[in-house]
């Protein structure tokens, strides 16, 4: 009788995490749909081509282009993991390999709170403290850009660089580590040629994640890019990445007008970047498991 019980319980269970499962994939689905549906009506206006690759934004004359905004979330995103990436590794390394326990006790929580403050309070941080440092510091105006931005976003993503980084670093087997040490080799040179190299496929996917974390930021960034549609011509330079671009046209946008229609089309775009930059994680993922079976 119990073993009856225990095969309908693991059965039912079974079958709930399914449909959890398929109804997760069904959202996905729909909002695929959704984002696509209401993005067509704006390619009448304009071809797909023209709306991708246009370097003009001015709905009154019929421009719709959103490729400075594309190029601008991706460089505040870029010269946000080239501040993050350095000092996540490092802390990943730190922690799982160097630290002494009552540092983890410290170090990890503080890092990993990080998350829990809401972005506006990122944003507005860089408005009153960031902005008119850099002001001050490097003698330009407004202050408000892609600098700024990224300052703040490598700050937002450190948390998931480094608590992936440090999970991947901590999964390379302590026997390989001992077979470094028993050739000789000090504990650098065991991290350096052995540890790193084992983790690399875990810490690219979480440089992959951040980077995805980063291109979705809206709030904060909103606050300190300063908002120009034009391709920045220096990392002072004010800047829109998309996200932005659609908070700061849809409350304004009519329904059923093509603003309205083209910032749906933005957030199809936008969707469909992050979904490829996860595409990838999963790929390095998948070889990782590979690896290790």
């Amino acid at each position: 009788m119990l073993k009856i019980e225990k095969y309908i319980m693991e059965k039912t269970i079974g079958i709930v995490l399914k449909i959890c499962a398929l109804f997760s994939s069904i959202i996905i689905f729909a909002i695929i749909i959704f984002l696509i549906i209401n993005s067509l009506p704006v390619f009448d206006v304009v071809n797909p081509i023209n709306f991708i690759f246009g370097m003009d934004w001015n709905p009154d004359v019929g421009k719709y282009g959103i490729f400075p905004m594309i190029i601008g979330s991706f460089c505040i995103t870029l010269l946000a993991l080239i501040f993050s990436v350095p000092f996540g590794v490092g802390c990943a390394i730190y922690l799982s390999e160097i630290a002494p326990k009552y540092v983890k006790k410290f170090l990890r929580p503080s890092i990993e709170i990080l998350t829990a403050i809401p972005s506006v309070v990122y944003g507005f941080i860089g408005m009153i403290l960031l902005v008119p440092t850099l002001r001050n510091v490097f003698n330009i105006n407004p202050g408000f850009g892609w600098f700024a931005s990224s300052l703040i976003l490598s700050i937002m993503i450190l948390p998931t660089i480094t608590t992936l980084s440090e999970e991947a670093i901590r999964s390379v087997p302590e026997e390989i580590k001992e077979g470094s040490f028993a050739l000789g080799a000090t504990k650098w040179q065991t991290i350096k040629h052995v540890v790193i190299p084992l983790a690399m496929d875990g810490i690219l996917a979480s440089i992959i994640l951040g980077m995805g974390r980063a291109i979705g930021e809206t709030m904060a960034v909103l606050m300190i890019a300063g908002n120009w549609p034009v391709i920045p011509t220096s990392i002072f330079s004010p800047v829109r990445p998309l996200t932005s671009h659609i908070v700061l046209n849809i409350k304004e946008a009519s329904a059923n007008s093509p603003i309205y229609y083209a910032m749906f089309a933005t957030g199809l775009v936008l969707f469909l970047i992050v979904m490829g930059l996860n595409v990838v994680y999963q790929y390095i993922y998948w070889k990782k498991c590979k690896f290790k079976g």
